[in-house]
């Protein structure tokens, strides 16, 4: 497979050279160049298949010109070792359950499957390789655990101090060993900046090896594509109307089912759910892009105003505003539907709710979802417990693995929003 830049003046990639460098060299995120269509056979057999064989059938299928099949086979078993169910919580409405992850989240699946990825591809003689990630809350967690302890990689978490929940941030604050943390007093936007600054600082990146391993990073984007076809595969029949309605951030979940879509996943439309962060809902209505500063809400990981994935979006689109809103439809909540909504659900269903899962599910609602609606829940409720403890009207009980950190000591350092402070900070512990 090779990888095209959304700016279009790069040359083309190897997946190898796409999972190094991040970002291409002219700014743009890559994406694939193409996407052959699934083999009609196994469109025809996705109900009732195994997670796992379905799993590796879709990464070969993707990548078996980059990598032999044995080698996709154990990358696909190291990355996806838990379940990922579909759970009916009420007729015609379906939740797919992606937070049965180490660290609770869907954010798991990809940054899984791309540490292992790059430990593939990674030579023996090459420096160490440092991992930049920015979080708005559980992208942070999902890569310093999938990173952690493999030899020949470093990772550095920016997380925007004072807005990340404290079970999602003792995630990745309490492991140390190779994981080093930033408080950014900032916005999550900021973390964002500091980290597409440091990739495209020629003279820093000729001194440290660094890599990326936020949505930007095709290694983390296409293994989520495997999921949408893991929903359809756990239903009865494939209904002839299905909805994915997907509660968005940065928009690299969204990207990955508008692909799985171009390879023949059965879908009629999917939502793009935002909380009041509503760049792409705004630029589904105006056919406008509209960034604005982030405001800090509930859903806390969906708080980005510039969503580095919508330019994937309208690249796959042709820049087609129309054409896009053939297959998406927006739709943006507040902070007061979804407390409302995860009480409401609870007292009707017993099934609940996190503040982000909340809002995948207002978006079906909402926009109206003929046929079968899947959203997807894409974070354990107990990371958000005191949100949703008050909606509920009850305490909630941890995970153990969450139990386990929020009763660790936190490793972390601060950082202003300067990238020349970022940058000093790199040179000085990395260089």
């Amino acid at each position: 497979m090779r990888f095209l830049s959304t700016e279009g003046r790069s040359p083309s990639a190897s997946l190898r050279e796409a999972l190094w460098n991040g970002l291409a060299p002219d700014g743009g995120l890559y994406t694939p160049d193409s996407l052959a269509p699934l083999p009609d056979s196994l469109l025809r057999s996705l109900s009732g298949r195994q997670q796992d064989d379905l799993a590796c059938r879709l990464a070969v299928h993707l990548l078996g010109d980059d990598l032999p099949r044995e080698r996709l086979d154990v990358i696909v078993k190291k990355s996806l070792s838990f379940p990922i169910p579909l759970v009916e919580i009420e007729e015609g409405i379906g939740c797919l359950e992606l937070f049965h992850g180490p660290t609770l989240a869907f954010k798991d699946v990809g940054a899984r499957f791309m540490a292992q990825l790059m430990l593939h591809y990674r030579r023996a003689e090459e420096q160490d390789l440092t991992v930049l990630v920015a979080t708005s809350g559980d992208t942070g967690a999902a890569v310093a655990h999938a990173f952690l302890g493999l030899d020949g990689f470093r990772v550095v978490v920016l997380y925007p101090e004072g807005q990340v929940s404290e079970p999602q941030q003792k995630l990745f604050t309490t492991l140390g060993d190779n994981i080093t943390s930033l408080a950014v007093a900032g916005a999550f936007d900021d973390c964002q900046r500091l980290v597409k600054a440091a990739f495209a600082d020629v003279e820093l990146r000729r001194r440290c090896a660094l890599a990326s391993a936020n949505s930007i990073n095709v290694g983390r984007l296409l293994p989520q594509i495997f999921y949408y076809f893991f929903a359809v595969a756990q239903l009865p029949c494939i209904p002839s109307r299905l909805t994915f309605c997907i509660p968005s951030g940065n928009f690299g979940n969204l990207t990955a089912g508008l692909l799985a879509k171009r390879m023949g996943l059965p879908a009629r439309r999917f939502i793009a759910a935002t909380n009041v962060n509503d760049t792409v809902p705004r630029y589904l209505a105006s056919g406008r892009v509209e960034p604005r500063p982030s405001v800090s809400t509930l859903s806390n990981a969906m708080d980005v105003g510039d969503p580095s994935n919508l330019s994937r979006i309208r690249h796959l689109y042709g820049d087609d505003v129309d054409a896009l809103r053939q297959d998406l439809v927006g739709s943006c909540h507040t902070d007061e539907e979804v407390l409302a909504t995860i009480q409401r659900v609870y007292d009707a269903t017993g099934y609940v709710l996190d503040p982000h899962s909340a809002i995948g599910y207002l978006g079906l609602r909402s926009v109206g979802a003929p046929g079968y609606g899947i959203f997807l829940a894409t974070a354990h409720p107990a990371k958000f417990a005191d949100t949703v403890s008050l909606a509920i009207g009850r305490e909630l009980e941890s995970p153990p693995a969450l139990a386990d950190r929020l009763n660790r000591s936190e490793h972390t350092t601060p950082l202003s929003t300067s990238y020349d402070d970022f940058r000093s900070y790199l040179v000085e512990a990395l260089g």
